[in-house]
């Protein structure tokens, strides 16, 4: 697998490279090219152990959010490459939207979205590889609305039958949810691992999305 690539990016090509550890970047939302990056070590939440601060789950049960799944994938991929304070230059680039949204629509990809009064104000997506949720990238646009669809993607998952949600790299931010830093020979070794595991995005066991089934999902085992 190439780390450079002017060529355009192709759907096809996403899942086989993520089963090799690499994914791809832009350097800017301007720019057409892709990078093919594979971290020395990744941010991973093993999904049988993840937390929560008791003051973000207090608000999870206040329900401040209508959350859905994959009603406007496009949306929050187009919101997440938006340049944004702290944040003016993105990775997400015009091929990169093509190829995952054709992913989307394949069913390989998904989005956690969380709305207020009929706008779209935050959420997240990521790619589903067996029993590995590789994820993206995520947005807010109101307090918390991203921690918020974190919590409910968690939730799902465990739902689901997945045992791993690969954030690619480790920041303060993710190891308050339990993400911990992973090597990458180690990381490959996992994926080799689960990249067979039944797992199911939209299982019937996953499609709660109240407060409460998130709430105990986490707490039962933090």
């Amino acid at each position: 697998m190439p780390r450079d690539a002017a060529d355009a990016l192709r759907a096809e090509d996403i899942l086989p490279a993520y089963a090799l550890g690499y994914f791809p970047m832009a350097r800017s939302r301007e720019d057409r090219a892709v990078v093919w990056v594979l971290p020395d070590e990744r941010g991973v939440l093993d999904l049988s152990a993840p937390r929560a601060p008791k003051k973000l789950l207090r608000l999870l049960r206040r329900e401040p959010f209508d959350i859905r799944f994959d009603t406007a994938f496009v949306a929050v991929m187009e919101a997440c490459a938006e340049a944004a304070e702290g944040r003016e230059e993105t990775w997400i680039n015009d091929a990169i939207l093509e190829a995952y949204s054709e992913l989307h629509f394949a069913g390989h990809a998904h989005s956690v979205e969380c709305w207020r009064d009929g706008e779209l104000v935050g959420g997240l997506y990521g790619v589903t590889l067996g029993g590995v949720f590789c994820g993206e990238s995520m947005f807010s646009r109101e307090a918390n609305a991203s921690k918020i669809a974190m919590l409910h993607l968690i939730a799902r998952l465990r739902a689901g039958g997945f045992s791993l949600l690969d954030a690619q790299f480790h920041t303060e931010h993710l190891a308050q949810f339990g993400f911990e830093a992973m090597p990458s020979d180690d990381y490959l070794a996992r994926m080799r691992a689960l990249i067979r595991q039944p797992a199911d995005f939209n299982a019937p066991a996953a499609q709660s999305s109240s407060a409460t089934s998130v709430w105990q999902s986490i707490t039962h085992t933090s």
